[in-house]
């Protein structure tokens, strides 16, 4: 696998694109040895949505038309300027006016949207409306494009979007009047479709004009896009913006925030959207406000906090006032960077300009909060926005309820989930889906699959989110033929895998030990024309970690902080977990030393994974230590960093130890998962009290939990240890109850329990069984069916003969496995008793 590895890049990008748009420059930022520039984030609340709506066309136009001019000025010329979109809308919240319509369109407008109206009426109808201007003597082509753009304003605002298409066509099949036809008129036409989600409808609209030899101007073709964006048809926006530059159409400065918004919604790298930005710079085109808020929203996924502050300050030096957009994505990139001194100084800032926080303010510092575990501090900031009237809604309930099932409070996530439906507030498919995360983690999977009917009685419908967080809990478990029979289900059901998708699929595979296929994903995913980010630069670094790769993620690493994209806290625990796995001690405490020290910022993630590294290679004075650090830190342990303490304890029968982490447990509320049982299993299976093995996995069963393999191994090994075969062959026999296959851990406590009993040939019998069932063929899966499973009874019976017989001599063994065969096979403790037996 390092073979394979060894490469001069692992992780290959597509060659850097071509200008968006013809005649401007191309920027490719240098990397910055202290400002790397990352991969793009993920735009999640700043969106331009509905720009060209029917209540603001006149206002866009004129706009538009300002921006035109702007596009021959030789420099960027910054001045204040009135933001465009809705919440600038004067006339927002009033119905529709019609005052630019002569009354013969208002009448027809009325016989369109009466709910008794044949479609089969509309030549007529069209007809008779053209003879009443005649009959006036008002008739002209500028008259009829101007009453054109009223009728189908006003069908756009009626929600009849398909009459509105019709008017269009039947203007266009009429000899002499298509000229009618402006930009304007198609513009409003495509946005309106794009609105109702007509967006093929729209699509194949301008492609009938281009057809035509119809010239599709700018405004028709930001209409699209956005058609487009808005209805997460990403890749078709991007098609829509290459057919813009091969036809040389100029951008406006709508054009280009509606294209930054498609990419940061694209995750396209970083250095693409810089591009972006100062090819618009060097056409004359200044940034607005809503240019600088799209991208500070864009440094959210990168945790890019230092770059949005930078967009924050350039945008007050060009003279615009930050509205409550723009403190809200600001706070937000504090809040993923896990600065929250800083997001709650920009709440301070954002209530001195007068600007009062919503319900979206606290929904990410709540959110900011509880991703690093600080429960207590985001149920506080929960209790303030309800002393101030804010009524949490179904994101905070929702976000609440994740960031106690990470930790490990399942009950605390119960009560957050009953508190949410006693407020009346409505679950949606994210609550549904942080409900499944949480039972399929605790390998739940019958509470798990109730979750499913419970969304189809609330009559949800499950998203990408849904399918991924499935993905994700199979890999959990290391399920790796479900992992690929969901991915195949999710494409059956019409969902197109997308940048998380993929990133999922990597993780999973790569728990599942499948690192083959981890791999074939990414190259898979590049195919697909989707752009790697952090977030898969991590996913492919914890990959190699599993593996123990270090030298393979140093070189990941370097990649990254050359230009691709900018560590960040994830990073460092996935080469703490490399260093770990691969047995370099000394690197991973450097690295560790570096985290104390502040030279690499100690997050409460990392100081958590530090407590996972340092019990993971039996380090107890390092794993104390990172503990004690994190507690002096003010940061809450989850249920992973409490279970390597449980680990690391009864590894070394620190029975009074590990007592205090559990009573610690269950006073803070952490529900004890399947980690815990088998960390407890394995100290009383090395101990006096051996028998509370099998009383532990009992409780896990009452629990309704589900056992995996360790489980079983563990006490498996209790009564082997103990030389109570009779019950370890009992155990054994239980495997199928719970789908369970044994594995070379189970055979080979056998055979070093039977040779330490000078067992020879049951000891040779269990070996010949383990080497047929290695063998991964349908033959020897049938075979270990018909084996082991057809009869439990006869399984019990098969090792309770094989317990009797004794006849055997140690020569036997000797001649048939060769001592140094028997070392091989067996693991190095039973090595020990085998030998000191002999």
């Amino acid at each position: 696998m390092a073979e394979k590895l060894a490469l001069p890049l692992i992780l290959p990008s597509p060659p850097y694109p071509k200008p968006i748009f013809p005649n401007h420059i191309s920027y490719h930022p240098q990397p910055s040895p202290s400002q790397p520039p990352p991969p793009t984030p993920l735009l999640q609340d700043v969106l331009h949505q509905n720009f060209c709506s029917s209540e603001s066309l006149d206002r866009l136009t004129q706009s538009l038309s300002q921006s035109q001019s702007q596009n021959r000025a030789s420099a960027p010329n910054f001045r204040e300027r009135t933001r465009i979109g809705r919440s600038h809308d004067a006339n927002r919240g009033k119905p529709w006016t019609h005052h630019r319509l002569s009354p013969q369109g208002q009448a027809f407008i009325q016989k369109l949207i009466d709910p008794s109206f044949d479609a089969a009426q509309m030549d007529a109808f069209l007809v008779q409306l053209i003879e009443l201007y005649r009959k006036d003597g008002v008739f002209s082509l500028e008259f009829l494009s101007m009453e054109l753009l009223g009728i189908v304003k006003g069908l756009g605002y009626n929600k009849k979007g398909d009459l509105a298409l019709s008017v269009v066509d039947w203007v266009r099949s009429r000899e002499g009047y298509a000229l009618a036809l402006t930009g304007s008129v198609i513009a409003v036409v495509v946005n309106i479709l794009g609105k109702e989600g007509k967006v093929t409808a729209a699509d194949a609209l301008l492609h009938s004009l281009r057809k035509d030899e119809f010239e599709i101007d700018v405004y028709a073709y930001t209409a699209l896009i956005t058609a487009f964006a808005s209805n997460g048809r990403y890749r078709d926006a991007v098609m829509v913006i290459k057919k813009m530059e091969e036809e040389g159409c100029e951008p406006t400065l709508i054009t280009y925030n509606v294209v930054l918004n498609v990419y940061g919604k694209m995750g396209m790298p970083w250095n693409k959207i810089i591009g972006l930005i100062e090819g618009m710079k060097s056409s004359g085109i200044a940034p607005d406000l809503y240019t600088y808020n799209t991208l500070i929203s864009c440094c959210r996924r990168g945790s890019l906090y230092e770059e949005a502050a930078g967009f924050f300050k350039e945008m007050k030096l060009a003279g615009f006032n930050p509205d409550n957009v723009t403190y809200n994505a600001l706070l937000d990139v504090y809040g993923k960077s896990r600065r929250h001194k800083e997001a709650m100084q920009v709440l301070k800032e954002m209530e001195l300009d007068g600007f009062l926080p919503t319900i979206v303010t606290y929904n990410s510092l709540i959110c900011a909060y509880a991703r690093d575990g600080l429960l207590d501090e985001a149920m506080e900031l929960k209790n303030q926005m309800v002393e101030r009237g804010i009524k949490p809604d179904v994101f905070t309930y929702t976000t609440l309820l994740s960031g106690y099932e990470k930790a490990g409070k399942d009950d605390f996530a119960a009560r957050v989930f009953d508190e949410m439906r006693d407020a009346g507030c409505k679950p949606n498919i994210c609550t549904f889906n942080a409900l499944i995360k949480m039972h399929g983690n605790r390998g739940k999977f019958a509470e798990m699959m109730k979750v499913f009917e419970e969304i189809k009685i609330c009559q949800c419908k499950p998203d990408i989110v849904t399918w991924n967080t499935i993905l994700a809990v199979f890999g959990q478990n290391g399920m790796d033929t479900e992992v690929s029979g969901v991915f195949k289900e999710m494409k059956r059901a019409g969902f197109v895998p997308e940048r998380d998708t993929f990133n999922t699929l990597i993780s999973s595979y790569s728990r599942c030990g499948s690192f083959d296929q981890a791999m074939a994903v990414y190259k898979r995913m590049l195919e697909a024309g989707v752009n790697p980010d952090l977030s898969t630069y991590n996913a492919v670094l914890a990959a190699l970690a599993r593996g123990g790769l270090w030298e393979q993620s140093e070189r990941v690493l370097e990649e990254m902080k050359s230009g691709r994209c900018k560590p960040n806290e994830l990073t460092y625990c996935s080469l703490l977990h490399a260093y770990a796995n691969g047995k370099q001690i000394e690197r991973m405490c450097v690295l560790a030393e570096e985290i104390f020290s502040g030279a690499i910022e100690p997050h409460a993630v990392l100081l958590k994974t530090l407590i996972l590294v340092n019990s993971k290679c039996d380090l107890i004075v390092e794993t104390e230590r990172a503990f004690l650090e994190l507690k002096k830190r003010g940061f809450s342990p989850d249920i992973p960093t409490l279970n390597a303490m449980v680990s690391i304890y009864g590894r070394r029968q620190m029975v009074a130890k590990t007592n205090e982490i559990l009573n610690y447990m269950e006073e803070s509320g952490f529900t004890p998962s399947l980690t815990t049982y088998n960390s407890l299993m394995y100290m009383y299976s090395r101990s006096q009290n051996f028998e509370k093995a099998e009383e532990l996995l009992r409780e896990i069963l009452a629990k309704g939990m589900k056992p995996d393999i360790i489980s079983f191994n563990t006490v498996i090994f209790a009564y082997c240890r103990n030389g109570r075969m009779r019950e370890a062959s009992r155990i054994f026999s239980e495997l199928k109850d719970f789908g369970l296959y044994p594995d070379v851990i189970t055979f080979n406590t056998f055979i070093a329990s039977y040779a330490a009993d000078s067992m020879f040939a049951e000891a040779i019998d269990a070996q010949a069984l383990r080497e047929k069932l290695s063998d991964t063929s349908v033959s020897s899966l049938a075979f270990l069916d018909k084996l082991c499973w057809d009869s439990k009874d006869e399984v019990s019976v098969w090792m309770d003969e094989k317990i009797r017989q004794r006849r055997y001599k140690l020569i036997v063994v000797e001649l048939s496995l060769g001592e140094k065969k028997t070392k091989k096979l067996l693991p190095s403790a039973a090595s020990v008793s085998l030998r000191s037996h002999s």
